[in-house]
């Protein structure tokens, strides 16, 4: 049965508008002029036909691959809440992966929740690709620290300060 990849990766909303999806491959070329481009597909598991993850590689158009990466299901919360709603524990081998086989008319990742897997995406491609996506707002929290620093210690040695 197909992976449905197209739309799979329509799913993650990419920014990118020079790709495309060869049989469960995405392609595409983030910086156009550059030689770099980028690779994205389902990562397997031990298990014959269950992804557990995605690839991701930058590919350069002489040298080939020159860096790779792979973004767990499990590690990005995919399908936490699908395999928490079927009691599926994380003791068992289908916990936060996908096979072929699936429920007539849904796609084999039926569930997914890509958020995670896209902001991983992000972080990653904006190393090799500075502004290929699109600016966000800042995040409002990561600045904000629990207690507000403790000024430093000034010691005072005997004698007045002029």
């Amino acid at each position: 049965m197909p992976l449905q990849a197209p739309e799979f990766f329509t799913e993650l909303c990419l920014p990118f508008t020079d790709s495309s999806v060869v049989g469960n491959t995405y392609y595409a070329t983030p910086a156009p002029g550059t030689p770099l481009r980028l690779r994205i597909d389902f990562h397997g598991t031990i298990r014959a036909d269950t992804y557990g993850g995605l690839r991701l590689a930058i590919i350069h158009a002489d040298r080939g691959e020159i860096d790779t990466v792979a973004l767990s299901f499990v590690d990005h919360g995919t399908f936490h809440r699908r395999d928490e709603a079927h009691n599926i524990s994380a003791n068992d081998s289908r916990y936060g992966t996908f096979d072929k086989d699936h429920r007539p008319g849904q796609p084999p990742w039926e569930g997914a929740v890509t958020t995670g897997l896209r902001d991983a995406i992000e972080r990653y491609s904006a190393v090799w690709f500075p502004g290929a996506w699109p600016a966000s707002a800042p995040d409002r929290a990561a600045g904000r620290t629990a207690h507000q620093p403790r000024a430093p210690l000034v010691a005072h040695r005997g004698g007045r300060a002029r």
